[in-house]
């Protein structure tokens, strides 16, 4: 086991050159390190925390989307499909699952401990977050990746033809570096838009932002209306106990649906319910429906999801407890950095995407690629990107760090024109334009301008601010990603004028034939969001 090191501080204007830079420190980020360093190349990995810890998987227990070769492959892909809303693409779908499957393969070679099944095989679809995430920094140290903890990368750098390499800070020192690199991955996480849920502190929309910058578009945000119940006033957005679940109203009376039948089931059919009766009240759950051995292997298999119970000293079986609906955005939701090559490359030369930093309508279409989905996904795209980034690196005769400029704006260079922008302000504007049930459950015209506009305000406010300075500089980008990520989301909620998937429009209530299409949005004092066919370009080799 590799030893925990102690993190050195960081000289402030210290320069790193590399062939590959990966950004986060998720399982993508950690397969696309290895990804890259299995080529040969140099490769540099930046994480905001401590890689292996950091993100949402790190404290989680997921599936993954686990299908062998053979004629079930296949179907399998169709079952999902007819899920996707119409917006998947079966090709990376099939080519995902089969990426991801090999890989589970590889960590078996390696010697992770998979949990075997009463035949004695190993039973391979379920991670553990905790112990797959401190296995991975395990593998990527010994592959001799330059693991930079705690060093959250602030912008890109770039020329006018490509993007070159990072720039960030120290959290130990406020000290500043850079990285000049052939190529970088973006692994950075989705965006949870300063809602607290596990393990998503951090996730706050970086890359995003940081792809934008440099010219990126993104596609996808309008599906970010994904919420997962949890018990009132707890992090803990781990729905699957609640697939046991009977919900009651505020007085104790059960909770019925329009045909009178209780309200069961909160993560399938009565979500909807429960969402509604949330509007106009306090709504309460018991797990009841658990049978004694499904309780025991509850608790054994989701043990996290029993800690906030055994707190308040409540037995969730027996008693009644109160519930929220937790906002996940882009972190369970679909949208991301738009993808146009096979091998996770975006529209900018030089600049890769993976895990829930990109979009996975390739995959999951309109709908959240939940657990699972995601996974996998985040295996097979950082695996691609990995190696993309490094065959992009490696076709590089020459590269002059000189040329290359910082390509970070808003919340790094403001205009100065005003020193009365308070961060934790703008933050708490964007989040209640975009977290509350009645802005991101339900949308509507009416609320998604007034949404417009406040959020234009504050971004507004973010570019007239003062410069931030020194460790400062992180919580100003991380403000600026989130009222960015809420401005695409807004747009491309309006342009779509229908409801599809985990998009719901209160004022177009059904799907819209018409509207099988994706939505592209880019830039940034200026947002456009305009439809794209589905002649899927992105299957296209890097």
């Amino acid at each position: 086991m590799a030893s925990r090191r102690k993190e050195q501080p960081t000289e402030d204007g210290r320069h790193i050159e590399t062939d590959v830079l990966v950004v986060g420190g998720g399982p993508a980020a950690a397969w696309a390190a290895l990804s890259a360093a299995e080529t040969g190349a140099r490769v540099v990995l930046a994480d905001k925390g401590y890689h292996g810890t950091s993100g949402a998987t790190a404290p989680s227990n997921t599936g993954t989307w686990c299908v062998p070769p053979g004629e079930g492959r296949a179907a399998s892909v169709e079952q999902r499909f007819k899920r996707t809303a119409g917006l998947a693409d079966r090709r990376w779908m099939l080519r995902a699952a089969d990426r991801a499957y090999e890989n589970l393969l590889k960590l078996v070679e390696w010697g992770y401990p998979f949990p075997s099944e009463e035949d004695g095989n190993l039973y391979i679809a379920n991670l553990r977050g905790p112990d797959y995430m401190r296995f991975m920094r395990q593998r990527v140290h010994k592959a001799g990746v330059t693991i930079l903890d705690h060093h959250p990368i602030l912008e890109l750098l770039g020329d006018d033809h490509h993007v070159g390499g990072a720039a960030g800070l120290s959290r130990r020192n406020g000290a500043s570096f850079s990285v000049s690199a052939g190529a970088v991955v973006l692994a950075t996480g989705g965006c949870a838009f300063f809602e607290r849920i596990l393990g998503g502190t951090g996730l706050t929309g970086d890359g995003y932002l940081f792809a934008a910058e440099a010219g990126a578009s993104l596609s996808g945000m309008e599906f970010t209306g994904k919420y997962t119940l949890a018990p009132h006033g707890s992090s803990l957005n781990k729905g699957l106990p609640f697939r046991w679940a009977t919900f009651y109203r505020e007085n104790g009376e059960v909770l019925r649906d329009a045909r009178g039948e209780p309200v069961t089931n909160g993560i399938g059919g009565g979500e909807r319910q429960v969402a509604e009766a949330l509007l106009s009240g306090p709504v309460y759950a018991r797990l009841d429906l658990a049978e004694p051995a499904m309780q025991d292997w509850l608790r054994r298999g989701q043990p996290n999801c029993f800690q906030p119970y055994d707190r308040m000293g409540i037995n969730p079986f027996e008693h009644l407890f109160r519930v929220d609906l937790k906002y996940e955005g882009t972190v369970r939701g679909t949208g991301g950095i738009r993808i146009v090559s096979s091998d996770c490359g975006t529209d900018i030369t030089g600049l890769y995407a993976a895990g829930d930093a990109a979009s996975r309508e390739n995959v999951t279409g309109g709908v959240s690629g939940g657990g699972a989905i995601n996974a996998s996904w985040a295996i097979a795209s950082g695996w691609w990107a990995g190696h993309g980034a490094a065959r992009h690196a490696s076709s590089r005769k020459s590269r002059d760090a000189a040329r290359l400029r910082p390509l970070g704006s808003t919340g790094l260079r403001g205009a100065g024109e005003r020193e009365d922008v308070n961060l934790a302000a703008a933050a708490r504007a964007v989040h209640e334009e975009i977290v509350p049930l009645d802005r991101s459950y339900w949308r509507k015209a009416s609320a998604l301008e007034t949404s417009h506009r406040i959020l234009e305000g504050v971004w507004a406010g973010l570019n007239q601010a003062k410069p931030a300075v020194g460790i400062d500089r992180l919580r100003a980008r991380e403000v600026a990603s989130v009222t960015a990520s809420a401005r695409w989301t807004v747009a491309a909620a309006l342009l779509r004028t229908e409801s599809r998937g985990v998009h719901r429009r209160s004022d177009f209530p059904t799907e819209d034939d018409g509207q099988a299409s994706r939505i592209v949005v880019s830039g940034l004092d200026q947002v456009s969001a305009v439809r794209e066919d589905l002649a899927f370009e992105t299957v296209r080799e890097g």
